[in-house]
């Protein structure tokens, strides 16, 4: 696949979630609260997000795809931060933004930016940022998805970093 069917692979992509988020809302009267002025004022961070992609397809440069990854994903968090009003989550949801920067990172090798490479290396920062998200909100009053076992993923992760350059030194 060449680099254009990959920019019209992914511009499809955008198009398809915004229209069927807005087929939803026009199928499901309860969701058009979703969508009116005193919610939707975080599709904006969302809409620059999706422009920087857009601007990264144009102009051929797949690496933007990561910090449109990022815009979009702070704007995801605020819109759901909006609907809910739980801004306290701030306290542990930015530990989800290096999750966002592997997102990225597998879109740009999505568009030809080396991508076993970006496949490898956007998993690890989905899981990192995972693993984050669940001890910061154990810390910090979130959802407390482990309960007292929390502690386990701090050494999962310590022998994780410990192992894996042996792993790769093997190869």
């Amino acid at each position: 696949m060449d680099r254009r069917q990959r920019s019209s692979l992914v511009a499809g992509l955008i198009l398809i979630l915004f229209g069927g988020c807005f087929l939803l809302a026009q199928l499901i009267p309860n969701l058009q609260i979703w969508i009116t002025p005193a919610f939707s004022w975080p599709l904006f961070v969302i809409g620059a997000g999706v422009l920087v992609m857009i601007l990264g397809l144009l102009l051929g440069v797949p690496g933007m795809a990561v910090p449109a990854a990022i815009v979009s994903g702070i704007g995801l968090l605020l819109y759901w931060q909006n609907t809910t009003g739980n801004w306290e989550s701030w306290a542990y949801a930015w530990a989800l933004i290096p999750g966002f920067a592997g997102v990225g990172v597998l879109f740009a090798g999505l568009l030809g930016e080396n991508p076993r490479q970006s496949l490898r290396d956007g998993i690890n920062l989905i899981i990192i940022s995972l693993i984050m998200f669940v001890i910061a909100a154990a810390f910090l009053g979130g959802p407390n998805l482990l309960g007292p076992f929390w502690p386990v993923l701090i050494i999962l992760f310590g022998v994780w970093l410990l192992i894996r350059p042996l792993w790769r030194a093997k190869r």
